[in-house]
C-alpha cells in the first residue's frame, strides 16, 4: 500500500515541469507522433467550471500542458489580495487530474514565451476569448497549428466563489 501511495506522489510532481524538461518533453511526444494541446490560466480556487473546460480541452489531442500563472503575475493581474492558493499547492492541484500531462510556470503577462518554445499543435482557451485575442494564435497557426475555444460551464466562476465566502 504505502509503496502505491508513493508512486501516485511521484506521478504528480513529475508533471510539474521547467520549461527546458518540458521542452525535451514535447519533443519526445511530437515525435511519437502525439498531439499536444496547451491552455493557460491562474486556476485560483480550481472549481468545476476548470474542470469542465480542462477536459474538453484535453480531449483536443493526446496530451495536455498547463501554463500556470505564478502569484506574482496573478497579484499583477488581480490584485494584492489575490491569488488565494499559492503556485505550488495549485500546480499540484491540477497535476493531480488524470487528463493533465504537464504544468509549467509563467512568470510573465502572458504565455507568449512558453507557446513559442513548446509550439503546440493546438492553442486552447475558455470560450470567454476570442480566437483572435488568445495570446501566440499567430505562432500555433503558422506552424500549422490550431486554436480553439471551449464553451464555459455557466454559474462557476473564481470570484463568484470568493464573494460567497465573504458573505457567509
Amino acid at each position: 500500500k504505502r509503496n502505491k501511495l508513493m508512486n501516485n506522489l511521484n506521478k504528480i510532481t513529475n508533471k510539474i515541469c521547467t520549461l527546458s524538461n518540458l521542452k525535451t518533453k514535447v519533443e519526445k511526444w511530437k515525435e511519437n507522433g502525439e498531439k499536444v494541446v496547451f491552455t493557460n490560466g491562474c486556476f485560483d480556487l480550481v472549481h468545476r467550471g476548470h474542470i469542465e473546460v480542462l477536459a474538453k480541452t484535453a480531449d483536443l489531442g493526446d496530451r495536455l500542458i498547463i501554463g500556470l500563472n505564478s502569484d506574482e503575475s496573478i497579484r499583477e493581474l488581480k490584485g494584492e489580495n489575490r491569488p488565494i492558493i499559492d503556485e505550488t499547492s495549485r500546480a499540484f492541484l491540477l497535476a493531480a487530474l488524470q487528463f493533465v500531462d504537464a504544468i509549467v510556470f509563467f512568470s510573465e503577462e502572458t504565455p507568449i514565451i512558453l507557446i513559442k518554445t513548446i509550439v503546440p499543435n493546438i492553442l486552447a482557451k475558455g470560450g470567454d476569448y476570442k480566437t483572435e485575442d488568445i495570446v501566440g494564435n499567430e505562432i500555433v497557426i503558422q506552424n500549422g497549428g490550431e486554436v480553439k475555444t471551449i464553451p464555459l460551464t455557466d454559474g462557476f466562476s473564481t470570484t463568484n466563489i470568493v464573494e460567497k465566502i465573504k458573505k457567509d
